[in-house]
């Protein structure tokens, strides 16, 4: 049976989305998330798009050991030099070359001619070589390029020391039956494709990426590039959740398998769609909050009778828990641990004691606490600045006629500020009492509300999206009041605009 690496493209591809951006902290949680996914390959970030980039791929280098950490370059000297620097301390370095191959990218976006494109694949992967051992050569929009001239690249690519060749669908144009095609053609073609690694990178543009993902390997491909929950620009990658529980559910058929530790998906995507900001679909296929749900009568019997008429896998084997009711206002410290450790929250004697404080103000709060609440008491820390401005009180005074103020008062470094401000509602006068306390000028580009979980006592989760300094912030509050909840958030932002990089 072969062994399919997961390549993973989340803190690369993925955060090329637009409002999928992260910071350093968030990169760093992700990347160990994926660690523990067991994916093969986290490819970090393309080092030269700038400092900070380069700064997290160094980061998650020093700090993930169990996984190849790979940076992104052009098929370019400068690039090159960025991405080893950025690679050089993690136990398994790996720089990842590419370049256009077709000729509508060639002509219009490289302005070289095939030959210059096989000179530069000659000086850059023999460069790279030079720095690291573990080179991967992709071929972009390999889909759309010249047959013959694209058989001459990975065959260059080959000979000057490339380890792995990537073929992406960059655009994702192309069905099933035209990538199965690709690669095996290439697989048949090529002289040494046999001593490399040929890795498959689907687009989403026509649904298709996890299809398209599927039939390369069925031609070939020993390598998936992939996204948790499949973003990534335009219409995103192809689903790393997805492919696998494919895989994994069809072994047989693919005579295939990963290493990946399906039992951490859920948690995965989760802790990727809380630090973006965005709500899983609920019909999202693996993780979706209906994907194990069932309101038609038929259907409902089914399962009852037996699961497997209606459930081709079963919630535990995605990490996916029942939300029934867990503990209350009566349980004990013990007991709270215990049960964090059943989510895999490994939690610091000083980490417990707080969040067993904030547990019991929110039991105090609602008749029954939930997985759910659980979960988001320290999914919200652990996405927040570790330091800042702290709230302390608020006040509300809304009117229907008139406009509404807020009271904000927040403590910062042992001091206390307060301020009072008017606004077209009681979140905005909140907002612009906490831009007056910290004195800057945070620019609200979006917000959003929503329950975590069910009924009247429900905490509230706010969303805030803010531009500060030309750069997009998102964080998140959770409380059972929805107004605490989104001062919360906007406080949240304001400590990751003004202290997170120093962290």
């Amino acid at each position: 049976m072969r062994h399919i690496k997961i390549f993973d493209t989340t803190l690369r591809d993925g955060e090329q989305a637009p409002g999928c951006s992260m910071q350093l902290n968030e990169k760093l949680n992700i990347a160990k998330s994926l660690e523990g996914l067991n994916v093969d390959i986290i490819e970090a970030g393309f080092a030269a798009s700038s400092n900070g980039e380069l700064e997290s791929i160094r980061k998650i280098s020093k700090e993930i050991k169990n996984c190849v950490i790979s940076s992104l370059s052009r098929c370019r000297k400068e690039d090159i030099d960025l991405s080893f620097e950025a690679v050089k301390s993690a136990k398994m370095p790996r720089i990842h070359v590419f370049i256009a191959t077709s000729e509508i990218h060639l002509k219009h976006k490289l302005k070289m001619t095939q030959d210059d494109v096989i000179g530069r694949v000659i000086e850059c992967v023999k460069y790279a070589k030079s720095k690291v051992s573990d080179v991967e050569f992709s071929c972009e929009d390999a889909s759309r390029s010249d047959r013959d001239f694209l058989l001459k690249v990975i065959d260059t690519a080959i000979k000057y020391g490339a380890t792995t060749i990537n073929l992406p669908d960059t655009v994702g144009f192309s069905v099933p039956w035209e990538m199965y095609d690709l690669f095996s053609c290439v697989k048949n073609s090529v002289p040494d494709i046999d001593k490399v690694t040929l890795s498959a990178h689907n687009h989403n543009d026509l649904g298709l990426a996890v299809a398209n993902s599927l039939a390369c390997i069925l031609g070939g491909a020993t390598q998936v590039e992939c996204t948790l929950g499949g973003i990534g620009e335009r219409a995103g990658n192809a689903s790393l959740e997805e492919i696998v529980m494919a895989l994994k559910l069809k072994e047989k058929f693919f005579d295939a398998s990963t290493r990946v530790n399906t039992q951490n998906i859920y948690d995965s995507v989760k802790l990727l769609y809380n630090t973006i900001g965005f709500q899983i679909p609920p019909n999202k296929a693996i993780i979706g909050d209906n994907a194990f749900s069932h309101e038609s009568g038929i259907h409902q019997h089914g399962v009852m009778e037996e699961k497997s008429t209606y459930e081709i896998m079963s919630p535990q084997d995605v990490g996916v828990r029942d939300n029934k009711i867990v503990l209350g206002k009566h349980s004990g410290k013990h007991a709270f641990s215990e049960y964090l450790k059943t989510l895999n929250y490994n939690l610091k004697d000083a980490e417990l004691e707080e969040y067993f404080t904030k547990f019991k103000i929110l039991s105090d709060k609602k008749k029954f606490v939930t997985l759910k609440d659980i979960q988001a008491l320290i999914d919200i820390k652990s996405l927040s600045a570790a330091s800042g401005y702290e709230l302390v009180d608020f006040k509300i005074t809304a009117s229907g006629s008139e406009q509404n103020s807020a009271q904000i008062v927040l403590k910062f470094k042992g001091k206390t500020y307060s301020q009072e401000e008017l606004g077209e509602g009681s979140i905005d006068a909140a907002f612009k009492a906490i831009n007056k306390i910290c004195k800057q000028d945070f620019i609200l580009t979006d917000y959003s509300l929503h329950s975590i979980t069910e009924g009247e006592d429900a905490q509230g989760e706010a969303v805030v999206k803010m531009k500060y300094n030309n750069e997009i912030i998102i964080a998140r509050g959770v409380s059972t009041d929805i107004i605490e909840a989104s001062i919360l958030a906007y406080i949240n932002g304001v400590n990751k605009g003004l202290f997170y990089k120093s962290q």
